[in-house]
């Protein structure tokens, strides 16, 4: 893939936060998408980002192949079917765009979300480190754009105001939930090197019931 570049606003920057964001990538005619939840700015000359992706993740594999990204920052009106769409499948023989109807190429070529990020960013890997069940990329950054005004979502508001809510009176499980999509593991302890089995991401992001 030809590494194309666009403009890039710096007040895309300021969209970041402790949230989760889209990251897309191509590879040939398929594209592919997964949520991640580390986005971070490391400098600004040259322009600068990191973030990690889980490996078992299909979306790992394509920007280990092209070095070639898109990452869509979520507002807070973002609906929940967003997440179930990226999150909860692994993407290898399926089409992750299907149900998204309002998505835009940058530059790159590359679709993001544009129903429901106030801003994107894309880049070039220029390095990878190695984290056992994540791969960290660096990279620079090629393009980026602020969409709307409407502000990035974060952690908090995604449990307070997007993530469904346990039925009321329902029994009380034991184990450990993914904060990310919400599988349950039922268990006394969760294994250290666990991974979710529906959004790919590790123990780390479980939390006790």
């Amino acid at each position: 893939m030809d590494k194309m570049t666009g403009t890039v606003d710096n007040a895309a920057f300021f969209k970041l936060s402790y949230g989760l964001f889209v990251l897309t990538a191509k590879d040939g005619d398929k594209d592919n998408g997964c949520i991640i939840n580390t986005l971070t700015q490391i400098t600004s000359t040259p322009q600068r980002i990191s973030f990690a992706v889980n490996k078992s993740n299909f979306t790992h594999d394509m920007i280990r192949k092209t070095g070639s990204f898109t990452i869509s920052i979520l507002g807070i009106e973002t609906p929940f079917s967003v997440f179930q769409c990226f999150g909860f499948q692994s993407g290898r023989d399926l089409n992750k765009f299907a149900d998204i109807h309002e998505t835009k190429r940058s530059a790159n070529g590359i679709r993001y979300e544009g129903r429901y990020a106030n801003s994107f960013i894309s880049g070039n890997v220029i390095s990878t480190g190695d984290y056992g069940t994540h791969t960290l990329f660096i990279a620079d950054v090629t393009e980026a754009a602020v969409l709307t005004a409407v502000p990035s979502l974060t952690y908090q508001y995604y449990f307070d105001h997007i993530k469904p809510k346990p039925a009321a009176g329902a029994a009380k499980k034991k184990g450990y939930v993914c904060k990310i999509c919400g599988y349950v593991y039922e268990g006394d302890e969760l294994p250290p090197d666990f991974v979710c089995p529906l959004c790919k991401h590790g123990s780390s992001d479980f939390e006790k019931l």
